[in-house]
């Protein structure tokens, strides 16, 4: 056995001495490799995952569950801050089922199952009422936690006492809540209304200017009226959100025309946020060939023949100047009197517009763009500016309400809307796409790539002098065998020494025959 170990080290040394330094070092960062992959492999695959079981408790109650799993002999870690514990990952569900029924955790608060367990016939009004209220108050912000985005909920409720006289006004409740949302949430406006409404209809008597929500950040959450644009903060969100599209669609366009890091774009808006209600009662033809459609007609005709008055004139002797005080018949003679007088009654097309005018307008536009020339050593190496006023003459005119645009429009009245500057960038900028997903940079692919072609490299190569090892170990093996097991041929004679004499005397004179003739002439001498 020692003769075996001494010959395979033997032969382990020859072969790491014929082997050049390159191939040591590869075959020692093989190794290394080898054991390391190995190592973490063990690692990751030993380890145990955690997953939390509980989150957001209290210390009290945190404290109790870890006593309890201690007791059972499960593992456990306390999360830092002390409010959440973590159990390992495959026993999280069964521990929550096993928890639950031992009674854990203990909220502390008062629900509606405390009437079924505590209620008695020694409870007091004063009693009954506050463990009411609190109930009210666990049940409310239980439900204030199923809405999306908040994690916990406290709420205060102020319930106006009731008086003996039936002729008092009723009071009104009131309700304060505060909200532990989760970090960046912004509740949108159906999310609110739904807040609210939910507090108002939970109590008796409760509006919602009685209701007060605000979040850990000391951040009120407010009811918004109904209407647009009535208050200072929603004409501020509108007035962003204009901006905002406008520049994003003006960054897209010349950002693909330019480069997303070669341009940035500010707009600014004045916006009319007057809302107008009038009302128009308008009359017009019935048709456009007619002047009206005539819906009734009375014409009148008078005639007279022979003696009589003649129609007009100043009676003679009449003295026009005394203010027809005085008469003075005139002489009478023969004429012809006619008389025609015509009525008619047109119909013409009335209409009536009630008519809302939009809560608001845009006055004014105006872009600036700050653009990095390709060649930063030649401010003039940017040549398209006059194709960005364009674009942007064209953004501008169709979004400005036309209300606004005066009847003659220059040139230079777009321009001076537009402010385009031509400078060095001293810092990138973010592009504004914020919905844009991050791209892997191509480098770590390329690492990637090159570490897996390595680590099989060196796995090949492991296994390949694995392989040989093998096979010069068990060519030894086969050889002390094939030594160990050589038999004598039982059809050979038992040798004497005379006949083992006789066959090296045989096998010298054919190897060796001078030295078989010398000894034959010195035996025959000493005869």
């Amino acid at each position: 056995m020692n003769e075996r170990l001494t010959k395979i080290r033997t032969d382990l040394q020859q072969y790491w001495s014929s082997r050049t330094k390159r191939q040591k070092t590869t075959y020692i960062a093989s190794v290394i490799s080898v054991i390391a992959i190995a190592a973490l492999l063990t690692f990751f695959l030993s380890r145990t995952e955690y997953a939390p079981l509980y989150k957001d408790v209290s210390r009290a109650e945190i404290g109790r569950i870890k006593e309890q799993l201690d007791a059972q002999g499960i593992p456990s870690q306390v999360a830092p801050g002390g409010t959440s514990i973590l159990v390992p990952k495959q026993q999280v569900d069964s521990l929550l089922v096993s928890l639950a029924a031992e009674g854990y955790p203990h909220t502390g608060m008062i629900d509606y199952s405390f009437f079924s367990q505590n209620a008695g016939f020694g409870t007091t009004d004063n009693e009954f009422n506050m463990i009411k209220l609190a109930s009210m108050q666990t049940e409310l912000g239980n439900l204030i936690k199923g809405i999306q985005g908040v994690k916990d909920a406290n709420v205060m409720i102020t319930l106006p006492t009731q008086s003996v006289f039936l002729n008092e006004s009723v009071q009104s409740a009131s309700a304060a809540i505060m909200l532990v949302t989760e970090p960046g949430h912004q509740f949108t406006e159906p999310q609110v209304n739904a807040l609210y409404n939910l507090v108002s209809k939970s109590l008796p008597n409760l509006s919602t200017d009685d209701i007060k929500i605000i979040n850990q950040y000391s951040e009120s959450i407010e009811l918004r009226s109904g209407s647009t644009g009535t208050n200072i903060v929603d004409q501020m969100d509108l007035k962003k959100s204009i901006e905002s599209d406008l520049q994003r669609k003006v960054q897209m366009m010349l950002g693909t025309m330019i480069g997303q890091d070669k341009v940035i774009v500010s707009v600014t808006t004045d916006i009319d946020f007057k809302q107008e209600n009038r009302q128009e009662n308008l009359v017009d033809r019935v048709d456009e060939d007619l002047d009206s459609l005539a819906i009734s007609v009375q014409r009148i005709t008078e005639s007279f023949s022979g003696d009589g008055a003649v129609v007009g004139g100043i009676p003679e002797g009449e003295d026009p100047t005394d203010n027809r005080t005085n008469y003075v018949e005139g002489n009478n003679a023969n004429g012809d009197y006619d008389r025609l007088e015509e009525t008619i009654n047109n119909e013409v097309n009335r209409i009536r517009k009630d008519i809302v005018e939009s809560p608001y307008k845009i006055r004014d536009i105006g872009i600036q763009v700050m653009i990095e020339p390709p060649d930063v050593e030649d401010m003039n190496s940017f040549t398209s500016t006059e194709e960005v006023k364009n674009i942007l003459k064209a953004i501008i005119s169709t979004s400005i309400d036309k209300t606004y645009v005066p009847a003659t429009i220059t040139d230079q009245y777009w321009e001076d809307k537009i402010a385009i500057s031509t400078q060095v960038f001293n810092g990138k900028m973010i592009p504004v796409d914020s919905n844009a997903e991050t791209k892997i940079p191509w480098w770590v692919y390329a690492i990637g790539a090159a570490l897996l072609v390595v680590i099989t490299i060196l796995v090949v190569a492991f296994f390949r002098k694995r392989k040989r090892d093998q096979e010069l170990e068990e060519q030894l093996i086969i050889e002390e065998q094939q030594v160990s097991l050589q038999i004598d041929d039982i059809n050979t004679e038992q040798e004497t020494e005379a006949t083992l004499r006789k066959k090296q005397l045989e096998k010298m004179a054919k190897d060796k025959p001078e030295e078989f003739a010398k000894l034959l002439r010195t035996w025959i001498a000493e005869d």
